[in-house]
């Protein structure tokens, strides 16, 4: 496999203020470093993009010394909290703003898709746009015409195709602009987060798509997301930044969302396992308390060797058969492990709920949960009616996280696969 991107000891500077040195004598000592071709000496000064600190100097390193490789086909996520320095990165890639230090080297024609309307000229029409676009990536008229068709189905914009893009949505703008980036011919494309304007249909259809021009046609992919599950399910390879460094470069991506997520918890401590409400969820409603309970747990880290109770108390003012109360366990990436509610059975082993105060309980057995970080979500619902407690708004959430051993087998000596990992007895007959 060859490489497509190489890039070595790459670095950008902003500067905050004013733009020279503030000193004419400064500015001709700059100016005769460049003619003689050195460095210029006033890059020296600055520190590292770390936005939640009040610096000291009025220069600052967007990017800091990276250094990595992409191959052909390969998928590769860059992820890292706001401010790491991902969209400058791919600016960068882009050709869209030049490195202060260090050097990029690409092989092949790069499309790219950056903040909404990138590319874009606002007085041309969507199909001009098209045409436009074709010939910056040295495409010949007769092939983009033949890509028109199917970007424009892609898009779903046909109606509006011989309209000037300055009247377009946010939504239309990226959906013009991926179908542009993903059809027209390119050997790398290039994807920030600006897909998480469009709706979740379309951007399963562009998930789809990158996985398809990668496979199909051995297209290197970078994309840059806040999104873990979206991350996971295109990417092979991952990059993780932070305050413009690179934290971790990694052949699984798995590998790098770990870091990342184990990054967000550092000097964090876990919420005690308890959850207390005030709001009401419906005038008959409310969930006042939500415990998980495993003796002998230390502090939020439960045993995965123990079963553990989770205890929801509800304050009921009028009975209702509808009523759901709904459990859901998600992993560190939001990714439902399992859902439980108190109308799972059938009708005669409901729970009784009565007028006044209700105490729900439900066991969680030992060894099914896999070591890893979880929350515990209560959601409620009149059946196809109404929501009275979802995630979106006032759901009680309670952190977590499980540990113990990997399992009684001595075989077993590192963390199972999948999401969970429960101990199941054979038998030979």
């Amino acid at each position: 496999m060859k490489d497509v991107i190489e890039v070595q000891n790459l670095s950008k500077m902003y500067r905050l203020g004013q733009f020279n040195t503030g000193a004419l004598s400064q500015d001709i000592h700059r100016w005769f470093a460049l003619a003689r071709g050195k460095e210029d000496p006033f890059l020296k000064v600055g520190e590292k993009n770390d936005r939640t600190s009040k610096g000291q100097s009025n220069v600052v390193w967007s990017l800091r010394d990276l250094n990595f490789r992409v191959q052909e086909g390969d998928t590769v996520g860059i992820i890292g909290k706001n401010g790491a320095g991902k969209s400058t990165l791919l600016k960068l890639l882009s050709r869209v703003t030049s490195p202060t230090t260090g050097t990029i080297r690409t092989k092949g024609r790069i499309a790219s898709l950056l903040e909404v309307g990138t590319g874009f000229h606002p007085e041309l029409t969507g199909r001009e746009n098209i045409f436009l676009n074709g010939a910056i990536l040295g495409m010949k008229k007769s092939e983009i015409k033949e890509q028109l068709d199917a970007i424009v189905d892609f898009a779903g914009i046909e109606r509006y195709l011989d309209t000037p893009v300055k009247r377009y949505s946010s939504g239309m703008f990226v959906r013009l602009g991926f179908a542009v980036a993903a059809h027209l011919r390119s050997e790398i494309l290039i994807v920030d987060e600006v897909l998480a304007v469009g709706d979740s249909e379309f951007q399963k259809k562009c998930l789809g798509k990158m996985g398809e021009i990668n496979k199909g046609e051995g297209r290197a992919i970078l994309f840059v997301s806040h999104n873990m599950a979206s991350i996971k399910s295109l990417c092979e390879k991952g990059i993780l930044l932070t305050n413009g460094e690179i934290k971790l470069v990694s052949d699984r991506v798995e590998e790098s969302i770990s870091e990342y997520f184990k990054g967000t918890k550092e000097g964090k401590v876990l919420e005690p396992l308890i959850w207390t409400g005030k709001q009401k969820g419906y005038e008959y409603l409310n969930i006042s308390k939500v415990q998980i309970i495993q003796p002998g747990a230390t502090g939020s880290v439960l045993n995965r060797e123990e079963p553990l109770e989770i205890v929801i108390d509800v304050d009921i003012e009028e009975k209702d058969r509808k009523l759901e109360i709904c459990a859901v366990i998600k992993d560190y990436m939001e990714n439902p492990v399992f859902v439980s509610q108190n109308t799972d059975l059938d009708e005669e082993n409901w729970p009784e709920l009565s007028i006044g105060k209700n105490s729900l309980r439900f066991e969680i057995p030992a060894n099914l949960l896999n070591h890893g970080d979880y929350t515990l979500n209560i959601n409620a619902y009149l059946f196809r009616e109404k929501v009275l407690y979802d995630e979106k708004s006032n759901a009680p959430r309670i952190p977590f996280k499980v540990s113990g051993k990997f399992s009684e087998s001595p075989y077993w000596t590192f963390k199972r696969e999948g999401l969970i990992a429960p101990i199941i007895r054979w038998y030979s007959t």
